[in-house]
């Protein structure tokens, strides 16, 4: 009867929970980065998508290494060491500080242009009820992490929803929002952010 039950559950429980990321279907792997608790694709008005997500959670950080070890041109998983770029010692040493959202796909030429990234800056915040966070800094892309990664604190206690408001430089509609709700984002048992 207990065994029943437990595969019940598990076939209820969605693919992040029931299954480790090494079992993901190519489709579920796409999904965890494009359209999950972490993850959404945002549009203004008529303007293009854009795919946003919550990098520093647990499970985007496993979806990116398990894409990272399918995709990569050996095939073979990723070193065990950690990676010395700036973004992951600055994620390293700020594990539960800070959220961490990535945009993909960034305009680098607008990235390039001061006046658009002090606006991005400025007026890119994050919406914790009735108080407004500005971001702390942000990661550019790079050849080798083609994803603009934006910083804020993380809240002290559990909210409702994160709110971010947006400007991003050199997308059709900069002006985006993107809503995450605080009771959705529980993997494997905690709120991953």
């Amino acid at each position: 009867m207990h065994a029943a039950l437990l595969a019940l559950l598990l076939l209820a429980a969605p693919f992040w929970e029931a299954r480790q990321p090494r079992q993901w279907s190519d489709e579920e792997l796409q999904e965890m980065l494009t359209d999950s608790p972490w993850a959404q694709t945002t549009t203004f008005r008529d303007a293009a998508p854009v795919v946003v997500y919550l990098a520093g959670a647990k499970p985007l950080l496993d979806a990116e290494a398990e894409k990272q070890r399918r995709y990569s041109k050996t095939g073979a998983a990723p070193a065990a060491a950690p990676s010395n770029s700036e973004y992951d010692v600055f994620l390293a040493q700020n594990k539960g500080k800070v959220i961490v959202l990535a945009i993909g796909n960034p305009n680098v030429a607008a990235l390039s242009e001061e006046a658009e990234v002090k606006r991005m800056e400025e007026e890119s915040v994050l919406k914790l009820g009735k108080k407004k966070v500005r971001m702390t800094g942000h990661f550019p892309p790079t050849p080798s992490d083609p994803v603009l990664r934006l910083v804020y604190p993380r809240p002290a206690e559990a909210v409702k929803d994160l709110d971010f408001e947006l400007y991003i430089p050199g997308v059709t509609g900069p002006y985006r929002q993107a809503i995450f709700r605080w009771k959705d984002l529980a993997y494997q048992g905690r709120i991953e952010m």
